[in-house]
């Protein structure tokens, strides 16, 4: 009996995540990950055990890759409200190829709405430490007095990363890049500190 071709688990695992993420879940057979990795099903199945638990592994690298990002982004800017802007600069897509794929996780979500357990954890840990990371920067723009003190850190937190989720669907669902960039200035702006001019007083 040959044995399983060894092969690079970790090439092989970016290849289905991108094969995920152009098809979705239901719609990936095993003959699509198995043409993208040129690794035979007995050989795949013996790193990853099956298609869900590719699926679920495919998530967290996607999770993983974005969050890098975000976490560079914010570390080339100073200022606090800069941060929250690369933060929302780096959530749209960069082009008309990723407009079409969407953004993984949000797609994961619509396709399966609450009925898994595993993969809406992997999408709460996605959307957790997304806001944790905008969280920083709010607390650190009203320490300064450049970001409301209004609300709290956290809802203020929840309210830019659900704007940001929701300007990707806008995104994928065609509407213009400049009316999404308005929408998302907009959210920044309202959450900016505004110093009051004295003869209002």
């Amino acid at each position: 009996m040959s044995r399983p071709r060894e092969f690079d688990a970790d090439l092989a695992l970016h290849q289905c995540m991108e094969v995920f993420w152009a098809k979705g879940f239901h719609s990936t057979s095993y003959e699509d990950l198995t043409r993208a990795t040129q690794v035979k099903k007995q050989s795949l199945y013996g790193v990853f055990k099956n298609k869900r638990e590719l699926f679920l592994q495919s998530l967290a690298l996607y999770r993983e890759r974005n969050l890098s990002i975000l976490e560079k982004r914010i570390a080339e800017e100073t200022l606090p409200i800069r941060q929250l802007e690369a933060i929302c600069e780096a959530a749209l897509y960069p082009d008309e190829e990723a407009r079409l794929r969407g953004c993984l996780i949000i797609n994961a979500s619509q396709e399966f709405g609450s009925e898994d357990a595993d993969v809406n954890r992997q999408i709460g840990q996605m959307m957790e430490r997304t806001e944790a990371m905008i969280e920083q920067a709010i607390r650190a723009g009203q320490a300064e007095g450049t970001i409301t003190s209004r609300l709290g850190s956290r809802e203020l937190a929840a309210y830019l990363g659900n704007a940001i989720n929701g300007a990707k669907m806008m995104e994928k669902s065609g509407i213009p890049r400049e009316e999404i960039c308005g929408v998302m200035r907009t959210t920044i702006a309202l959450i900016e500190e505004t110093k009051r001019d004295p003869s209002d007083i």
